[in-house]
């Protein structure tokens, strides 16, 4: 947890670095989610951290707010007057909250969420998870690359023991056959998972696989090697987060 929390304080300041030079009008500035733009990456990330706090610290009262819950696209229309200023501190202030009470779990809590329960580690991975992902939507809104960093080992273990839930999500049953990842992370070290005699096998940059897991890129644009009908029928619908089936996001050729 030490680790997972340290990855995810790292994370959040990458983000926040993405988000000090803006100026007020670039707040407003189109990201490549549909009809989201950069204040909408934001104000998601914040609210979700609020919800991230009550279902850590008050479970029941969480449960209890799900029937209130309608989709992320109305969480974002409802803060969308919020000013920058307003809008950045909120994200300060709900990060540092969720940071001092995932603090005090034990790895092995389970703690409930959108999709399934999650070990509170687990739960951690995916705040970072989403951290990355939708900073990834605003260095694109801004033109910016990202150097890849190993805490993408994070997001591909997500990616990868999510893949039942890419399945189940749509109602599919799950190939039997296993599927092993051989991702190259920076400095050219292997990350890997999955049995070594699996017959299904992607491989490829560990970027090139966050970005398919997270919906971020489409499959098509990637660097990513598959091997196998499993391996191929987790990738075109591969999804890391929790919540209903993705839209993913069109080839930049269409």
């Amino acid at each position: 947890m030490a680790e997972l929390l340290d990855d995810l304080r790292a994370e959040t300041a990458s983000f926040e670095a993405l988000l000090q030079p803006l100026r007020d009008e670039d707040w407003e500035r189109p990201t490549p989610a549909e009809g989201w733009a950069i204040r909408d990456q934001v104000s998601h990330l914040a609210w979700f951290d609020g919800a991230a706090v009550l279902a850590a610290t008050d479970p029941d009262a969480y449960e209890a707010s799900l029937k209130d819950f309608r989709s992320v696209d109305d969480v974002a229309l409802e803060s969308r007057g919020m000013p920058p200023d307003e809008l950045r501190e909120w994200f300060r202030t709900a990060r540092s909250r969720s940071l001092e009470v995932f603090a005090t779990l034990d790895a092995r809590e389970r703690v409930p969420w959108f999709g399934p329960a999650m070990s509170a580690a687990s739960f951690v991975t995916a705040r970072l998870m989403e951290t990355w992902a939708h900073g990834q939507d605003v260095a694109d809104a801004l033109g910016v690359v990202r150097e890849p960093t190993a805490r993408l080992r994070h997001v591909a273990m997500m990616g990868f023991r999510a893949r039942p839930y890419s399945f189940a999500v749509r109602g599919l049953p799950v190939p039997a056959d296993p599927v092993r990842a051989e991702l190259t992370m920076p400095g050219a070290t292997l990350w890997t998972a999955g049995p070594d005699d699996a017959d299904s096998v992607v491989r490829g940059p560990v970027l090139d696989f966050c970005l398919a897991v997270t919906q971020r890129v489409h499959l098509s644009d990637t660097a990513l090697e598959l091997t196998g009908g499993p391996a191929r029928a987790w990738m075109e619908i591969a999804q890391a987060f929790a919540g209903p089936p993705g839209k993913g996001r069109l080839p930049r050729s269409g």
